[in-house]
């Protein structure tokens, strides 16, 4: 059972706040700093909830996995991004998610990747199937895909 961190405020807030960490990182850190840390705090993050689900190996049901991830991190869970689905292009595991939390209000044409989402969709990913990935987000809303795709490559 889910618990309130905040009593009044419940467990979410904005996605314009979210959006101000990101850039004040970016002011402070560096654009490839500030990737590389939100990368690392989503894989963390969705490894945890995956664990936290009772999920660790769980499966290798890709589209099962696409129904658990999206239970929890989209319209009914934490709605960090809606994954649409997951495919198997053989060395290459592909997530198609829509409405992320890293495209959201971004100008078209923007160059923004999904730093956060991508890496929690990793960990979540890694942790379910226990097999090691190697992330890279490939297409994007922004730029004229349906989706933001993020293609993740089997590492031995």
């Amino acid at each position: 059972m889910a618990t309130v961190t905040r009593a009044n405020l419940g467990d979410f807030s904005s996605i314009v706040c979210f959006k101000s960490v990101i850039t004040g990182m970016e002011d402070a850190l560096g654009e490839k700093a500030t990737a590389i840390s939100l990368i690392s705090a989503g894989r963390a993050r969705g490894k945890a909830l995956a664990k936290s689900l009772g999920l660790s190996g769980a499966s290798t049901d890709l589209a099962k996995i696409a129904a658990l991830l999206n239970e929890a991190v989209g319209q009914n869970g934490t709605r960090l991004t809606a994954v649409d689905s997951i495919t198997d292009e053989g060395s290459m595991i592909k997530v198609y998610c829509s409405e992320t939390i890293c495209s959201a209000g971004e100008e078209i044409g923007s160059p923004r990747k999904c730093t956060f989402s991508m890496g929690a969709i990793w960990g979540a990913l890694e942790e379910v199937t226990g097999l090691k990935l190697r992330g890279i987000h490939t297409e994007s809303v922004l730029r004229g895909g349906t989706h933001d795709v993020f293609e993740f490559t089997k590492v031995d």
